[in-house]
């Protein structure tokens, strides 16, 4: 008998035959789950593979989580360097847009000069025309009076009619050169 029998007071019955099994029972139970933590124990291989295949699962957890970080760094990045880009872009066609607007001021600024110099020339151009008109006027009169009486009729109607006269000067002059050219190439 054991102690709890002996304490309960009932002896050798039914009760403490059942109560016996139970305990039997139970102390094989317990016996069967020592020998089975005994024997795991002692199964190195089992605990290897068991061990392995716990840091495979680890390390695919890892490689998973380390693959989306990746990927969200990817993305980051991917994401900064557009952003970074967008801002080159924006600053440069600023510039460009800044470059243009001087160009433009520039070449204002100089059409503007060269209109200025355009009409300044203009006026030298007027003001010496009509000084070489006052002289060629006064260098006329001062010719009408010096010319010849019998002269004066042909003056006139050289002053009147001037392209005719042109035309017979330049084909004197034609004449004259080619006179010239002649004695030249004979040697005369």
């Amino acid at each position: 008998m054991t102690d709890r029998t002996a304490a309960n007071g009932s002896g050798h019955g039914a009760g403490g035959a059942a109560e016996l099994r139970r305990q039997i029972a139970e102390t094989r139970n317990q016996l069967g789950n020592t020998v089975e933590e005994l024997a795991a124990k002692a199964d190195l291989r089992g605990r290897a593979r068991a061990r392995a295949a716990d840091l495979r699962d680890r390390a695919g957890a890892m490689t998973v989580q380390l693959r989306s970080t990746a990927a969200q760094a990817s993305h980051t990045v991917q994401n900064r360097a557009r952003g970074a880009g967008h801002t080159v872009q924006d600053r440069a066609r600023g510039a460009g847009h800044a470059v243009q607007d001087r160009a433009t001021g520039a070449g204002h600024a100089v059409q503007d000069r060269a209109k200025g110099a355009g009409h300044a020339l203009q006026d030298k151009a007027r003001e010496t025309g009509h000084t070489l008109q006052h002289r060629a006027a006064d260098a006329g009169h001062t010719v009408e009076r010096r010319v010849p009486g019998p002269l004066r009729p042909p003056v006139e109607f050289a002053k009147r009619h001037p392209r005719p006269v042109m035309i017979v000067a330049a084909a004197g002059a034609t004449v004259v050169t080619a006179v010239v050219l002649t004695r030249r190439r004979t040697g005369c």
